[in-house]
C-alpha cells in the first residue's frame, strides 16, 4: 500500500482575500499567518511520523510550507514542476466576484467543461488533470509501499482526490481543501484508492 499525504501550502497575502493565485501571476510567499501554519502542519507530520519523502510544486509558497516539514521530518525535498497550480489567464489575482463581472461567459464555461481554459489564454482543467495523472503514476511507481507527502495547491490536490474517487470533473468545485490542511489518499492498485482524510485543520487550532 502506498500512502500519498496532500498538504495544501499555508496562507499568502492573498489567500485571505480568496484570489486566485495560480502559476501564470505573481509567486507569492507565505504570510506571517502562513508560515504559523506551515510549523503547525510540520508538527503534525512530524507526530503522525512514517513519512519517507517529500515532494513539492515549485511555487515559493509550497517550497516554503514544504521545507517547514523537511526541518521537522530530517528529509531533504524534491521540486516536481508538474505539481504547480493551473495558469488562471486573465483571471490571476481576481476574487471569483470580480471574474463573475468581468468575464461571465468565460467563467460559465469554464466551470462547466474541463475543455475550456480561463480568459487571456490560461490552462484547461483537462491539461492539469493531465500533468497532474503523471506525477501520481511516476510517485507511486517510486515510491511503492511508502507514505509521500505532496505540498501542493487546491487545483492539484483536488484533482489528485478527484481521481482517486473516480468522480466527474464538476466535483472539484465542491471540495473545501483549506489553506495548510492535510488528506491523505492510499493505493492498494493501479486504480484502486481509497480516501481516508479530507481537508483536516486540527493542527492548526
Amino acid at each position: 500500500m502506498t500512502t500519498l499525504v496532500l498538504l495544501r501550502h499555508g496562507e499568502t497575502p492573498l489567500t485571505p482575500q480568496r484570489r486566485l493565485s495560480g502559476s501564470g501571476g505573481s509567486d507569492p510567499g507565505l504570510s506571517p499567518a502562513g508560515r504559523g501554519q506551515a510549523r503547525a502542519a510540520a508538527d503534525a507530520l512530524a507526530r503522525r511520523g512514517g513519512i519517507g519523502a517529500i515532494v513539492t510544486s515549485p511555487m515559493r509558497r509550497c517550497q516554503e510550507t514544504a521545507h517547514w516539514a523537511a526541518a521537522r521530518l530530517g528529509l531533504s525535498v524534491r521540486v516536481d514542476r508538474d505539481l504547480r497550480e493551473a495558469d488562471f489567464g486573465a483571471w490571476e489575482g481576481l476574487t471569483f466576484a470580480q471574474v463573475r463581472e468581468r468575464h461571465p461567459d468565460d467563467l460559465d464555461a469554464w466551470l462547466a467543461s474541463p475543455e475550456s481554459p480561463p480568459s487571456g489564454g490560461g490552462e484547461t482543467m483537462r491539461q492539469v488533470t493531465r500533468r497532474v495523472t503523471a506525477v501520481r503514476d511516476e510517485l507511486l511507481a517510486r515510491h511503492a509501499g511508502a507514505t509521500v507527502l505532496v505540498v501542493s495547491h487546491v487545483g492539484p490536490l483536488r484533482t489528485l482526490i478527484r481521481l482517486a474517487l473516480q468522480a466527474p470533473p464538476h466535483t472539484l468545485f465542491h471540495m473545501e481543501l483549506a489553506a495548510a490542511s492535510l488528506s491523505t489518499l492510499t493505493y492498494t492498485a493501479p486504480g484502486e484508492a481509497m480516501l481516508h482524510s479530507l481537508n483536516d485543520t486540527h493542527h492548526l487550532g
